[in-house]
């Protein structure tokens, strides 16, 4: 018997266009559900960076879809094909849903190497170009649950011109109408779900167009390209993807690409957002840093992430730190504390008073600091476990907002740190 087909069943639309709801017969026997809004759970070859297996599971609540990348894929090909059993089983993953994106959101590579017929990634070896017959190669032999279609998205670059953008997203539809053609084909793929891209720039009639046209083919699901931290304001941003919304069936998710910021999140869940993918605890980490902002909405003290005055002091020793441009994925936000910082060095306090991650419980800023400075590995493990905790925490909230009138409050309590950096730095 065929598996049933995924569907998003909405249990509150709000005003402002935020959706909560739960995404059920999820995988391809539809085994899983995820509530939205939510994220994924970000992976290199299908391992959280820093964690092995054991210890990701020992967190709570995880994500029941995980991401994978053709950019890292690409060049283990002939070895998945001769496997024959699919990425999932290859790596050793278990009880997850697999979904493939073409590119890393925490890496992303060099533009200009897209053509009419293909486009490219970039994997340890180096460039990698795909037509789609090689790309549905590659997505056979990898044999996700859900996978995005190929597309051409190099048009966020400020000097796109309107022929460029309207050409992305003439080839983005062709590309999709040539992967569901193969797909239809495939028996690896049977009971994979597709993903149609949005493309268009930050031109609104070809958003529109991108999307009306996307969603007259049978695809399960929209990925939102071209919305990355720092390719455009964010108001612009936010008006795009609203419009580019109400172009889409509410029975569908969007997902959407190269946003994972909590400011941002807030801002683009309220555009009519289901789904974002995970890599900003990683690239947290990777700078050093610790998620520390707060998104307490409950009036039990017990449950408090942090208090709002913790940090206040520090508000501008952060700025100092490296958050002079926040739309720079390589310098740290408002959102972290830089453990780097010699301040550090006698801090003896959790790195988040009232966190019940592992790290919280038994470390203390101090012990990271002392890690980060000599380069021990365990710095990068005990940082990921706390971040990831931390972010899965605040979707976790974010959907208590949601279903109980608290969004406003929940913004407030976020966007506080923000602000308070702002203000340190003017």
């Amino acid at each position: 018997m065929a598996a049933r087909r995924m569907n998003l069943e909405l249990s509150r639309i709000l005003e402002g266009g935020s959706r909560l709801g739960v995404l059920k017969w999820v995988g391809k026997m539809g085994q899983h559900s995820m509530e939205v809004p939510g994220t994924l759970l970000y992976t290199h070859l299908g391992t959280v960076p820093h964690l092995t297996q054991e210890t990701l599971h020992t967190l709570d609540n995880l994500p029941s879809v995980t991401q994978v990348t053709l950019s890292s894929l690409a060049e283990h090909q002939e070895v998945l094909e001769e496997f024959k059993k699919g990425f999932r089983k290859f790596s050793g993953l278990h009880d997850t849903v697999l979904y493939c994106s073409l590119h890393d959101p925490a890496t992303p590579g060099p533009a200009g190497y897209t053509t009419n017929k293909t486009v490219s990634v970039w994997g340890g070896g180096g460039r990698i170009e795909l037509t789609v017959a090689k790309f549905m190669a590659l997505q056979k032999s990898v044999q996700p649950d859900w996978y995005q279609s190929m597309a051409d998205g190099e048009t966020w670059q400020d000097n796109t011109s309107r022929k460029r953008v309207r050409k992305s997203v003439d080839r983005t539809l062709a590309h999709l109408d040539e992967c569901l053609l193969l797909h239809q084909q495939s028996q690896e793929l049977e009971g994979a779900e597709v993903f149609g891209m949005v493309e268009g720039g930050d031109i609104l009639e070809e958003r529109r167009r991108s999307a009306r046209e996307t969603a007259k083919r049978p695809v399960s699901g929209f990925c939102l390209d071209g919305f990355q931290t720092g390719v455009m304001a964010p108001t612009l941003r936010a008006q795009l993807i609203t419009s580019v919304t109400k172009e889409l069936p509410e029975d569908k998710p969007r997902l959407l690409q190269g946003v994972g910021r909590p400011d941002e999140v807030l801002a683009c869940v309220e555009a009519g957002v289901d789904l974002f993918e995970g890599f900003f605890p990683f690239q947290v980490a990777e700078r050093g840093s610790a998620l520390c902002f707060s998104f307490d909405i409950s009036p039990d003290p017990e449950r408090a992430v942090l208090e709002p005055t913790d940090e206040r002091g520090t508000a501008g020793k952060m700025s100092q730190n490296g958050d002079r441009s926040l739309d720079d994925k390589t310098l740290m936000t408002s959102f972290e504390i830089n453990l780097k910082d010699e301040r550090y060095r006698d801090d003896f306090r959790p790195l988040v008073d009232g966190c019940g991650c592992y790290c919280c419980k038994n470390h203390q800023r101090a012990y990271l600091h002392h890690l980060l400075v000599t380069n021990e590995l365990l710095a990068g493990v005990l940082l990921m476990i706390h971040n990831t905790a931390h972010y899965h925490g605040f979707f976790r909230t974010l959907r208590e907002a949601l279903a109980g009138d608290k969004l406003d409050l929940l913004k407030r309590r976020v966007l506080g740190e923000r602000n308070r950096q702002t203000e340190a730095k003017e």
